[in-house]
């Protein structure tokens, strides 16, 4: 290799990182507004350990303080039987997937209407409580580990 296509090869790697980086002060404008919310960042290093006891109140019962429905009114039991085809099985998800998507939809990052509701008052433990219990629920999806 060329001094000259090497130069060009960590000049396109430079190039990429900076694509993924977020874009120079963009990036810190969007960081500054981040820090500016009530909210806790969407990182799973900053979330609370859950309670998988108190999620399952709050799966099936809701948060009455809080005039949040149940997670199972929707989702059915232990989030396993959606009562609409188009509403996701939550047993058995990752539990850092569940409190990400609920943060965002705390957070206003992710749109759906109902779900924006329920989750808009959601503090992060309450969050890692509900996703510690529905992540150890069995789910009655089948993967495609045992399909050979």
């Amino acid at each position: 290799m060329t001094n000259r296509s090497k130069i060009a090869a960590v000049a396109a790697l430079a190039m990429l990182l900076s694509a993924c980086s977020g874009g120079g002060e963009q990036g810190h404008e969007a960081k500054a507004e981040g820090e500016a919310r009530q909210t806790a960042p969407n990182s799973m290093a900053s979330m609370p350990s859950g309670n998988a006891e108190h999620g399952k109140l709050i799966v099936e019962t809701g948060i009455p303080d809080k005039n949040r429905a149940s997670c199972a009114s929707c989702h059915g039991p232990a989030g396993n039987a959606p009562i609409d085809p188009t509403y996701p099985r939550l047993a058995g998800q990752y539990a850092d997937y569940l409190e990400h998507t609920l943060q965002m939809y705390r957070d206003g990052e992710r749109q759906q209407s109902i779900m924006g509701m329920q989750a808009k008052d959601l503090s992060d433990q309450e969050i890692a409580d509900v996703a510690a219990y529905l992540s150890e629920q069995k789910s009655d999806l089948g993967d495609l580990a045992t399909a050979h």
